[in-house]
Order: structure tokens, then sequence, then C-alpha cells
């Protein structure tokens, strides 16, 4: 390896917003703040944690049985007309 064309590592501290401090070496050096570790990440707790911004699940899910019912009342009302054709008949 050639001299003096790496970067220095130095000792960093990276503090999680869940509270858990990491001290590890970096070229960046200092403190460092971050959202999530591994600590509180939810792969690695097992632990699912839903962030819904603005309702997006619940309209989802409105969206969704809307589309069912319709379906589901298409259908009744094909079968209610076949019956009476056929009684007609």
């Amino acid at each position: 390896m050639k001299k003096e064309i790496h970067p220095e590592y130095k000792s960093t501290q990276f503090t999680c917003a869940c509270g858990n401090v990491i001290e590890t070496r970096s070229t960046r050096g200092g403190q460092l703040k971050i959202d999530i570790c591994s600590s509180c990440h939810p792969f690695f707790t097992g632990k699912q944690k839903l962030m819904d911004t603005a309702g997006k699940v619940e309209r989802f899910q409105r969206r969704y049985s809307q589309a069912a019912q319709d379906a589901r009342s298409a259908k009744v009302a094909k079968s209610v007309k076949n019956t009476k054709t056929s009684k007609a008949k």
C-alpha cells in the first residue's frame, strides 16, 4: 500500500434517535446522529412498525372494500337478471 494516500480513521460516536450509542471508527470522525439503528429497526427487532402518513392505508382499505362490494353486487344483479330471463321463457 502506498503511504499518505489513505484517509485517516477517527473515533466516531453514532447516536440513534432511540438513545442507543454506537462507538466505532470512521473517516468523518466526531459525533453523528442517526434516525434508526439495529436496536430499533423492525427487521432486527421483529416488531412491525406501520408508519401511516396522511391515512394512505385507510384510504386503500376503503377503496378496496368498496371495489369488492361493487363486484359482489354486480355478480348478484347478474344472477338475478339471469334467473328472471330464464323464468320468462
